[in-house]
């Protein structure tokens, strides 16, 4: 009869260190001790980079973390580039929890060694790990079932539940494209610096537009000119409140003495939407 198959060991909590942390640049491979050395300007800026797009892209109840070291197993103890991971203690191991989604920046690294760090770092339950290959400008996901790395497209998107929206994949490899989806995350999130500038910026739009058409109407002398120039002014109140302001709108505006007009262009200042 064969031999029963040794159980397996218990995996290490993922804190629970063979090298340490911040006072050596150790790092260990199956049971192999690795040096992580400083990066030159490639694989330093690339790795920024996707830190930026990354931690902006973060959902709620998640952490974004660089360098992270992680007991990866009996014999590996590193860390990946940038990190993903659920915020809090795990209750089932009494420490931090496992990293979800992973990035490793591929620069002078051999394909063998970043290939050992996916194999330990998904046995380990790591559920995704993302590679940049600088030199290629290739970006790679780690298969578990085929046991390979599998490219994926440049103009696609990286969908993830830590994600609070899809991330282009070209915007880990262009920084415009970075500064685009950076942005886009933070609108998701209801950005309130944004959410605020966005107010002022209506505010202000409003403002002058109310001042321009009543400056025409004024120009004009007549109460005519005065009228044109209060719906002059609140086109461009529909305009900068994505309020509709066709033949229909106009029309009812037509029927309206100066007055009415002017006070129509009050209500739509303070409701926000074309009056009843």
């Amino acid at each position: 009869m064969d031999p029963k198959p040794a159980p397996e060991k218990p995996q290490p909590k993922v804190d629970e260190r063979l090298v340490e942390a911040e006072t050596s640049r150790d790092e260990m491979v199956r049971g192999r001790r690795v040096v992580a050395m400083p990066a030159n300007p490639p694989h330093a800026d690339r790795h920024c980079q996707v830190d930026y797009v990354i931690r902006a892209h973060t959902a709620e109840g998640y952490v974004t973390s660089s360098d992270l070291l992680t007991r990866v197993g009996p014999g590996s103890d590193f860390a990946t580039d940038t990190s993903v991971r659920r915020a809090g203690i795990d209750p089932s191991t009494d420490a931090r929890y496992l990293e979800e989604l992973a990035f490793e920046v591929v620069s002078e690294q051999s394909l063998r060694d970043i290939t050992e760090r996916a194999e330990d770092l998904a046995r380990r339950g790591v559920r995704r790990l993302i590679a940049i290959f600088v030199k290629t400008g290739a970006v790679r996901e780690w298969s578990r079932e085929r046991n390979e790395w599998m490219s994926l497209p440049l103009e696609g998107v990286l969908d993830d539940p830590t994600l609070v929206r899809p991330v282009a994949i070209r915007a880990l490899l262009d920084a415009a494209a970075a500064d685009d989806e950076v942005v886009d995350a933070l609108v998701a999130k209801g950005n309130q610096r944004l959410v605020q500038r966005d107010a002022e910026q209506r505010e202000a739009g409003l403002r002058a537009g109310r001042e321009a058409g009543l400056r025409a109407g004024r120009e004009a002398g007549q109460q005519a000119g005065q009228k044109a120039g209060l719906v002059r002014a609140i086109g461009v109140a529909c305009k900068l409140l994505d309020l509709p302001f066709g033949p229909r709108e106009q029309a009812q505006l037509e029927q309206l003495d100066l007055a009415a007009t002017e006070a129509w262009l009050a209500r739509i200042e303070a409701e926000r939407r074309w009056p009843d």
